[in-house]
């Protein structure tokens, strides 16, 4: 029986398949393309169920080969990596301008990660009902600034106040699975119980200690909309680590970049002091903005650190 696989808690899975619901436990371990994984089986991936025994067992016999899906340096073992979710058509990357705020980095990372499987990104800035002062309002037009002119659309959004941005983003939504990304705190689940009440997330108060979001998604789980298509709820992400990419291959998945590979003097050239680098010359010109770079140049030498 073929099935998917809408949510895990580490030991067990929720499977939807033709026949309804079903409960699964991973039969053995996988080995999958020699990665490293703390998590064998995603959200979003197609598994194969059989029963087991006295046929009141079900068991994950196997899982089907991922079209593409979002993972990341794990954050509880060294070495090992976690895949967020799998087989999805687009992903949303919920930030903030402030409680908490959400780095250029931050994002930088996260579509780095997306754009390695070509998976189209939108930038959803919630809680626009806050009252900002001018340096927020500031970094506001840095994230319309830089990122609608590479081609990532970004939203404005109040998931707590405001109910219009619901018909914005339906017609992005239906039909696709949408994974929903960011830190703690940013709003996620609040955006989620807008979109699906039936999903019913918890959710919790930003710390006024510390301004950071309190954990309220323990699981990755996927919520099917009404009008078609699916939204995958993720636990809140304080770091991005990216998985090692060579050095020579990381400016492909900066976008204002990959039009200009290739041209550079040297074949081997990693953009960062060579003679004849027109990544270099493009950036003086004024056509890569500089922020962009400098996250470029932090995931580089972030990279040979871990090497």
């Amino acid at each position: 029986m073929k099935g998917r696989v809408i949510k895990s808690t580490g030991s067990w899975y929720v499977v939807q398949t033709e026949d309804g619901i079903k409960n699964a436990r991973l039969r053995g371990k996988f080995k999958q393309e020699d990665l490293k994984l703390t998590n064998p089986i995603a959200v979003g991936d197609q598994v194969l169920l059989e029963n087991e025994g006295d046929h009141e067992s079900t068991v994950i016999a196997d899982i089907l080969p991922r079209e593409n899906y979002i993972i990341r340096k794990s954050t509880r073992k060294a070495h090992h990596s976690h895949i967020i979710a799998s087989n999805i058509d687009q992903a949303f990357l919920i930030v903030t301008l402030r409680s908490p705020r959400t780095s250029l980095g931050f994002i930088d990372r996260f579509l780095v990660s997306t754009e390695s499987f070509r998976i189209p990104a939108s930038i959803i800035v919630n809680k626009m009902d806050l009252e900002y002062k001018e340096k927020d309002l500031d970094f506001l037009q840095d994230i319309h600034d830089i990122y609608e002119t590479l081609g990532y659309p970004v939203f404005e959004i109040s998931a707590l106040e405001d109910n219009s941005f619901e018909y914005e983003l339906s017609d992005l939504l239906q039909g696709k699975t949408t994974l929903l990304s960011g830190h703690s705190g940013v709003g996620k689940s609040t955006l989620l119980n807008k979109l699906i009440p039936s999903a019913r997330q918890t959710t919790k108060e930003i710390s006024k200690f510390s301004s950071k979001g309190v954990h309220t998604t323990t699981f990755a789980e996927m919520f099917e909309l009404e009008n078609g298509g699916y939204l995958i709820d993720t636990p809140g992400i304080k770091e991005f680590g990216i998985l090692d990419i060579d050095d020579y291959e990381l400016s492909h998945y900066f976008v204002e970049m990959r039009k200009y590979l290739g041209q550079c003097k040297y074949n081997n050239c990693k953009h960062l002091n060579e003679p004849g680098c027109v990544i270099l010359d493009k950036l003086e010109e004024g056509y890569i903005h500089p922020y962009r770079y400098e996250s470029y140049v932090n995931i580089l030498h972030e990279e040979d650190d871990h090497r």
